[in-house]
């Protein structure tokens, strides 16, 4: 493993870009002494804020940091080989709870999707808050998305990292499919992003730094995650990341060809409708970071032409902003490249050479990785249970959910969700 190491004491001082920063999100939390210990980047010229919306409609705002109604498991020890400095975490699926609607208390909309909501919830039990996912079973079939709603659940199940949502258990009844998941309280990264415009070089590091650990977990399980973008990432009360909605996730060991994603952060392979392999996920990295850094994704145009989206992302032509530090430059170009044969993450030394890469040479990753180095920005919150990060939706009966009567014409599609449950 590299040996990577810093000062986690006292602060580094702190440039223009960082205290202007810390300045404009002082109303949303921002907590100085919590300030990313990796050095400034030079200031950024203001630009016009730009309301950015996908094209993709997630299916859910799960917001962390609950108890689980049952124990936590034990933390995965960090990795020993030298692939890279990820958890390794385990292969094997957790046991997931049997839990019923009755369970729950049912609280208020965190989020709403194609196939349903989330909900705040609050355990009889332990009185603890959970996200609760529910999905209406026929608009699921209806939309063809049986595959894509059964591999989340499976994908979810395996997946054990301190950067990824927690899936705690799942039950049915006869219209409608549940999912009890982390409630992580501190809002998506979208959020922040639009709010403060774009970010400065060193937070863009931390965050693009914690989602590759992520990203490195997943693939290390041949899971392709396909959904990266600033809205599935949230925020946790303690300021680390969580990334959320699977809904495209997939166990993959070599290519897929599956068209699916968000229009501006599709490889070109994908656009190009070729097979492709887990660098997708790597390419979208670097969309990523460019979209932190700018304020907008690098394909990005207020047409909002899909057809010229594809054009330009087939074409890869890409525009850096003069404020970009030349080591971010750098590290993007490696992960947007179109030739598969020379993108970082997809080449012989693996994600060895994104972990590698020098414009992350201070970040100590093992450190990282057990949330030894302080978040940028720690929401504020006013207790467990608090949503006041997340948009207010219009609420719907909940009264409709738990039915047990009646004919379920979909109960042979989702055996793995469990028995019906109220």
């Amino acid at each position: 493993m590299m040996s990577m190491d810093m000062d986690m004491g006292a602060a580094p001082p702190y440039e223009t870009a960082l205290d202007e920063f810390f300045g404009k999100m002082h109303d949303l939390g921002i907590d100085p002494s919590h300030a990313v210990r990796v050095p400034p980047s030079d200031p950024l010229p203001v630009i016009p804020t730009q309301h950015i919306q996908h094209q993709h409609q997630h299916q859910h705002h799960v917001p962390q940091h609950p108890q689980p109604p049952q124990p936590q498991p034990q933390p995965p020890q960090p990795a020993t080989q030298e692939r890279t400095p990820m958890l390794s975490g385990r292969k094997d699926k957790r046991k997931l709870n049997n839990y019923s609607l009755k369970d729950f208390r049912i609280l208020h909309t965190l989020g709403t999707g194609s196939f349903g909501r989330v909900h705040l919830a609050c355990s009889r039990h332990n009185h603890r808050h959970y996200a609760i996912k529910v999905l209406n079973k026929a608009k699921v079939v209806q939309q063809k998305q049986v595959e894509h709603t059964n591999s989340e659940r499976s994908v979810l199940a395996l997946a054990r990292h301190p950067f990824i949502v927690n899936l705690w258990g799942t039950f049915q009844d006869v219209n409608n499919l549940f999912m009890v998941m982390d409630f992580v309280p501190g809002g998506e990264l979208f959020t922040l992003l639009r709010k403060s415009r774009r970010f400065p070089s060193p937070v863009a590091k931390f965050y693009t730094a914690e989602v590759i650990l992520a990203i490195d977990y997943l693939h290390s399980h041949d899971i392709i995650y396909r959904d990266l973008k600033p809205e599935n990432i949230l925020l946790g009360a303690d300021g680390h990341i969580k990334l959320t909605d699977f809904g495209f996730a997939k166990i993959v060991p070599d290519i897929t060809w599956t068209l699916c994603g968000t229009p501006d952060y599709l490889a070109p392979e994908i656009v190009n409708q070729k097979s492709y392999n887990k660098s997708v996920d790597w390419y979208a990295v670097g969309i990523l970071l460019y979209e932190m850094l700018a304020g907008a994704p690098p394909f990005f145009s207020e047409e909002s032409n899909p057809i010229r989206l594809y054009e330009r992302i087939r074409a890869g032509r890409i525009e850096y902003p003069r404020h970009f530090e030349a080591g971010a430059v750098d590290l993007m170009r490696g992960l947007l490249v179109t030739d598969l044969s020379l993108r970082l993450g997809n080449m012989i030394g693996g994600s060895k050479d994104v972990f590698n890469h020098h414009w992350f040479s201070e970040v100590p990753w093992e450190k990282l990785a057990n949330k030894e180095v302080g978040p940028p920005y720690v929401p504020q919150l006013g207790g467990d249970g608090d949503a006041s990060q997340f948009e207010r939706y219009n609420e719907e009966d909940v009264g409709q959910y738990g039915q047990m009567a009646g004919r379920d014409p979909h109960a042979a599609l989702f055996t793995e969700f469990g028995p019906l449950g109220f």
